[in-house]
Formats: C-alpha cells, sequence, structure tokens
C-alpha cells in the first residue's frame, strides 16, 4: 500500500475546494496539504456555471443575500459575513480579473469566459505549498474520534489529521458530484438531509402549449407560484420555454419552491396594469383596424407566441380587430396577465443545477464548518444542507464557506 503523510487533505477540486486549499495553505504556510481531484480537470461544474461565463456571485448587501438563501441562511451568517459578495469580487480583481456587474447584480468575469476564474483560483493554489492529486476518495479513517487517515480507490493512504471535504451535491454527475461526500458523511456517522433537485426545470401539464414556444426567451416577466391558490414565491425576470416546461432564471429559482399541482402564473406585461394594457391593445387594434385579429399583435408580442396566445383566448384568429368586443379584450387581457401552467414534475436532479439538502449544518459549527462529531472533519460548498435562488448567490456560499474551512483548519495548528 502507498503511503503518503501530510497534515491536510481537501477532497474535491471546485470552487469551495480549491478556496479551502488555498487560504489552508495561506494561514498555515509550514504545513503540508493534498488537494484529491478525481477528475482528470480540476474545477469542470465551474466551468459551465452561468452558461459557461461564471455567474461568479451576486454584488449585494448582506442582508439581501441572506433573503435569496433557500435553506439554512442563518448558518451561513457567519460564513458569508467573514468573506462577502464584496470580499469575492476584490479577491478575484486582486488577482488580475476584471469583473461586471449586470441585471440582477449578477457579477460576471469581463471577459464572459469561465476558465478565467477557474485559472484565477488554480493559480492561486499553484503559488501555495499545495500537493495536487488525481484520485477518487474511498473511505475516511478516524481513532477516539479524530480524522487519522484517507483511503483512495487506488489503495492510497494519506495520514493526516484535518480532511476538508467538499465534494459537491449529487447535480450534473457528469462533473464528478456523484454524492461520494454524503455516502462518506454518513458513515462517519453525519445526518444526510432528503436529497432533492433545485434550480432545475419545471415540466408542466400542458407541455404541448410548450412545445410550441420551445426556445422561446422572455424578458422582465413576472412569475407567480401559487399553490391552493395562495402564493407561495414570486420573481421577476427571464425565462425561456422548453419541449416539455419551463426554463430559465425566475423559473429555476422557483423550483426550489415548486410541487406536483402548483400553478405557475406568468404576468407577460407586468409594466402595465389592466386598464393601462387595455389603452395599449386598443391603440394597436386603431393602428391595424382592417387587420385579422391574429395579424394584429406584433407589437404587443413576440412572433411565436401570438398563435398560441390567440389559440389561449379563443379569440377568432380571423376576426377583424375592430371588431373585437370589450368582453374579449379582457379576455385577452386576461390571458396576458395570467399566462398558467400546473407543475407536472422537476426535472431529474441530475439535470438540476445544485442540490437541495446534504450534510445536517446541526452537526456543522457554523464559525469554523468544522464537524461537530468528528475532530478535524470540515465540510464546504455544496455538499452541507444549504441552497440559494439563481444570481451567484450559491457559488458565493460556496466561496464562502471553503474559505472558512480553510482558515480554521490551518487555525488548528497555529497551537501545535
Amino acid at each position: 500500500m502507498n503511503i503518503i503523510k501530510t497534515d491536510c487533505v481537501v477532497v474535491g477540486g471546485g470552487a469551495s475546494g480549491m478556496m479551502a486549499a488555498g487560504f489552508f495553505a495561506e494561514n498555515a504556510k509550514n504545513r503540508k496539504i493534498i488537494l484529491i481531484e478525481k477528475n482528470n480537470t480540476f474545477g469542470k461544474k465551474l466551468l459551465i456555471t452561468g452558461k459557461g461565463r461564471c455567474n461568479v456571485t451576486n454584488n449585494c448587501d448582506l442582508n439581501t443575500f441572506m433573503s435569496n438563501v433557500v435553506r439554512n441562511g442563518r448558518f451561513l451568517y457567519s460564513a458569508v459575513s467573514f468573506f462577502s459578495p464584496a470580499d469575492t469580487i476584490a479577491f478575484f480583481e486582486s488577482l488580475g480579473i476584471a469583473l461586471k456587474t449586470e441585471r440582477g447584480n449578477r457579477v460576471f468575469p469581463v471577459s464572459d469566459h469561465s476558465s478565467d476564474i477557474l485559472n484565477a483560483l488554480k493559480n492561486h493554489c499553484n503559488k501555495k505549498n499545495i500537493s495536487f492529486y488525481h484520485g477518487e476518495l474511498s473511505d475516511i479513517h478516524t481513532k477516539n474520534g479524530r480524522i487519522t487517515s484517507c483511503v483512495l480507490k487506488d489503495g492510497t493512504e494519506i495520514e493526516c489529521s484535518s480532511v476538508i471535504l467538499a465534494t459537491g451535491g449529487k447535480s450534473y454527475p457528469q462533473t464528478g458530484s456523484s454524492g461520494d461526500g454524503y455516502r462518506i458523511s454518513s458513515n462517519l456517522g453525519h445526518t444526510v438531509t432528503t436529497l432533492k433537485p433545485s434550480l432545475v426545470p419545471i415540466d408542466v401539464e400542458e407541455a404541448s402549449v410548450c412545445a410550441k414556444l420551445e426556445g422561446l426567451s422572455l424578458k422582465n416577466t413576472a412569475l407567480t407560484l401559487f399553490r391552493s391558490e395562495k402564493s407561495v414565491y414570486s420573481d421577476f425576470g427571464e425565462m425561456v420555454f422548453t419541449s416539455s416546461g419551463l426554463s430559465g432564471p425566475i423559473v429555476l429559482s422557483s423550483s426550489a419552491h415548486a410541487v406536483k399541482g402548483d400553478r405557475i402564473v406568468l404576468d407577460l406585461k407586468p409594466a402595465l396594469d389592466e386598464k393601462t394594457l387595455d389603452t395599449r391593445i386598443l391603440s394597436d387594434f386603431a393602428k391595424y383596424s382592417n387587420k385579422n385579429f391574429i395579424n394584429a399583435l406584433d407589437d404587443l408580442l413576440p412572433k411565436k407566441l401570438i398563435p398560441v396566445i390567440v389559440s389561449v383566448s379563443e379569440i377568432d384568429a380571423q376576426k377583424k380587430v375592430n371588431s373585437i368586443t370589450k368582453t374579449e379584450r379582457a379576455v385577452l387581457i386576461n390571458c396576458l396577465k395570467n399566462f398558467s401552467f400546473t407543475v407536472k414534475r422537476l426535472r431529474p436532479i441530475e439535470e438540476a443545477i445544485i442540490t437541495s439538502g446534504g450534510v445536517s449544518v446541526k452537526e456543522i459549527d457554523p464559525k469554523t464548518m468544522q464537524s461537530k462529531i468528528i475532530e478535524g472533519l470540515y465540510f464546504a460548498g455544496e455538499l452541507i444542507d444549504c441552497d440559494a435562488y439563481t444570481g451567484g448567490f450559491n457559488l458565493q456560499i460556496a466561496f464562502s464557506t471553503g474559505r472558512l474551512a480553510g482558515i480554521s483548519a490551518a487555525k488548528k495548528y497555529e497551537v501545535l
């Protein structure tokens, strides 16, 4: 058996793992650290975030950030206070990455290349005393409630006194997030809460309608999720129709709350109240007074959406607009302000941006990210039972918890 000796092992070469390794090395300069990644390259999931542009963080204050955390925001308070979105922006800019803030306070590299963020993290690690090892963790050994070693699937045993688990969740398994960390954490006595997809497209019962609109993106759309006629979530922004349902930022965030049978209502004209919208429609109808209904909506709606709305309204497509009644206009307005769909299911966890659920926060010290069960065991990133809406919040959680875990593990050696 190949035996390696080190002080700390970080498992997972993603955003949280590289952050943890870099800050451990920076704060424990005379200690040895090994960063293990089972893929042949680091940061596979990081490369595909933000559609390949990498939504680094959200440029907002702490209170706004916490309001966008879906699960266990209180647990994250220390980590995000310790390393805020502003700190993340300053960190990457100090590494030479120019950043920009876009709609919804989403932060991206000016280059629009996620590889720039990945390379910055890799370079940050390369400048430290970090050893890199490509291998897959099989087990973690303990004695008297303390970490003693990590065993890899190739038989290598790494003797150490600290391990930072940053293995990711179960979403996008092709990037290496296959749920290994949950199994290992459970074997060590930790509770793993129910795992389910979050930030995932939604299939709807009205799939035939969506199929006609497949690929159509809408901006400035208001979404409300209803359950038994009670609003449970609302958002405003961009969305896209798929062959079987809905996707895009506001839909992905709503998926954190949606269950089968919920009703998704889209307001296609949120800037206009019903009276103002009616005035706008009358103006368009006057402009196209001799045209048929289906040919008089070009100024109001995207071309692909027109036949669908006409069909849903049940107004005769060939009726001249100068003969459309006030009652029929009210029906049209209702279609535009309440374009409704019924949730059939969330897409599978393999298609989700993140995993909801994970290692219970009740068993992790929020001020250090250390296990309350095993001394020397730390957690970072998506493995923890915390998740947030889309918009850079989840990557910020990875950076904040990774940095805190790395610094906390390093502090352990200050007294040795």
